[in-house]
């Protein structure tokens, strides 16, 4: 059984070279200015010699950060607290991908136990 390595999510700052001129702004940049929040998967590294374990690269603004909180999520940096946010989205992911597995189990598969309750009753679980 491969065992799946801690995926941390980090804030990545770049400083970009003043120019003069400025063709756009970033997605990041736009969303702050308008006070929304910024989320986004920059990168995703695999293990070569095992797929199963890799890493993503996420960028966020404090906007999206103070959501969370206000959520109640909490943390020592901000790291901690957009890394836990990952994890529940990779958690519901998981449980929506198990419930529809489930759903989709065929009879022979599943265990129906039966118990006469009497009076003609059935007690079925």
């Amino acid at each position: 059984m491969a065992t799946a390595k801690k995926t941390t999510a980090k804030k990545t700052t770049t400083k970009k070279p003043e120019s003069k001129l400025r063709v756009g702004a970033s997605a990041k940049d736009a969303a702050t200015k308008k006070g929304e929040p910024y989320i986004s998967v920059l990168s995703v590294e695999l293990d070569p010699d095992n797929v199963q374990n890799g890493a993503f690269e996420l960028d966020w603004n404090d906007i999206f950060v103070a959501k969370l909180v206000r959520a109640g999520y909490k943390g020592k940096d901000d790291a901690q607290i957009v890394d836990q946010w990952f994890q529940d989205i990779c958690r519901n992911v998981l449980m929506e991908n198990y419930e529809q597995w489930a759903a989709n189990q065929t009879g022979e598969n599943r265990i129906i136990n039966r118990r006469d309750l009497g009076d003609g009753r059935t007690e079925v679980s």
